[in-house]
């Protein structure tokens, strides 16, 4: 069955109500779950954190070498999700035009009468595929900085809205540097989580070579509709977090900046821009979806570090020494929260 936002109550006003809302969608959640591991082998975290974002409402990027499923899973998650869904192969002649859209002239072959006539680019589809997003120039990058932020677009004089639910799922691949162009800091920030996609085990390699390999056809079923994901939404963001969990996580993100209180020593040496106010809500907003996953009505320091990494290692710059050093970012926002949590436990 599919589900929809008729099977979500239309009003929350009891706890019952919360409960009966949050089970539904959890169980939503795991018949995506179920639908894109049917295709994907052996990415449950990443997976996990793809549909995080979705019902949190948040763009992902997906950074890993080629060949590890990074455009499959995103267009397993739109078989899935009854969504109308677009790509842009971002290359390195791409036009702003081909991802927004433009307006051009078309004439009337009866009359011969002229009109301006707007031609909508692949953006205007709720689920946006920008594959390999580091080789479009970054003119083109900044064409998406509005509809990933406002979820409109702004031609010609005037401001059309895009359909939602919308989110955009890219794709990036870190070692291939000719003719790439490293996302701003204003693109990256936009992204809610972004998510290292790692090699394949042996077991997991061998039941991708044997799935694809033999002749069966590899397909996921729609489970969910995109008015059940816009509802689910409205209804997570109700979630309770507690003053102290919300307390940690600002600390978390004041942690990342040098010249702040609850900054470690070695930040000073190793990070040169901390995290932007987007990372502490993107940890929040994540981690209530977190806690309704789990089967919990509130939120939990546990949720806060499940998401803390995908949600800040973008957000933050190395100096040069740690980048020469080859720390990353990702190492130093683990190293983040065990020492504010620390920090933290000493407190309360």
């Amino acid at each position: 069955m599919t589900l929809t936002a008729k099977n979500l109550p239309s009003e929350i006003e009891t706890v019952s109500d919360v409960r009966a809302a949050c089970s539904i969608i959890q169980a939503g959640f795991s018949k995506m779950r179920r639908e894109v591991n049917k295709v994907i082998v052996g990415q449950g975290r990443v997976v996990d954190l793809v549909l995080v974002a979705v019902f949190a409402d948040g763009h992902a990027l997906l950074e890993g070498p080629p060949g590890l499923g990074k455009t499959l899973l995103v267009r397993t998650l739109g078989d899935v999700l009854q969504l109308s869904t677009g790509r842009i192969q971002c290359t390195a002649d791409l036009m702003p035009a081909d991802i927004v859209g433009t307006v051009v002239v078309d004439e009337d072959p009866a009359t011969k009468a002229r009109r301006f006539t707007f031609r909508e680019g692949p953006v205007f589809h709720q689920l946006l595929l920008a594959d390999e997003i580091n080789r479009a120039t970054p003119k083109c990058q900044s064409a998406l900085l509005e509809s990933m932020q406002e979820h409109s677009v702004s031609i010609d004089g005037k401001t059309r809205l895009l359909p939602e639910p919308f989110f955009v799922l890219a794709t990036q691949n870190p070692i291939e540097q000719e003719g790439t162009y490293p996302l701003p800091e204003a693109q990256l920030d936009r992204f809610m989580f972004k998510i290292d996609v790692e090699n394949a085990s042996q077991e997991d390699l061998y039941q991708i070579v044997s799935k694809t390999t033999s002749g069966a056809h590899l397909g996921a079923d729609v489970v969910v509709q995109g008015d059940f994901v816009l509802a689910a939404q409205q209804i997570i963001r109700h979630v309770v977090i507690a003053p102290h969990v919300q307390d940690y996580v600002t600390r978390l993100v004041l942690a990342t900046h040098a010249g702040s209180e609850y900054a470690p020593l070695w930040v000073q040496d190793d990070l040169s821009i901390g995290a932007s106010p987007r990372g502490a809500q993107a940890i929040v907003s994540a981690s209530k979806v977190a806690a309704v996953v789990d089967g919990r009505f509130a939120v939990s320091m546990r949720d806060i570090q499940a998401v803390a990494i995908p949600a800040l290692q973008h957000r933050v710059v190395r100096t040069f020494e740690a980048e020469t050093a080859s720390r990353s970012t990702g190492s130093m926002i683990a190293r983040l929260l065990n020492e504010v949590s620390s920090f933290e436990e000493g407190v309360h």
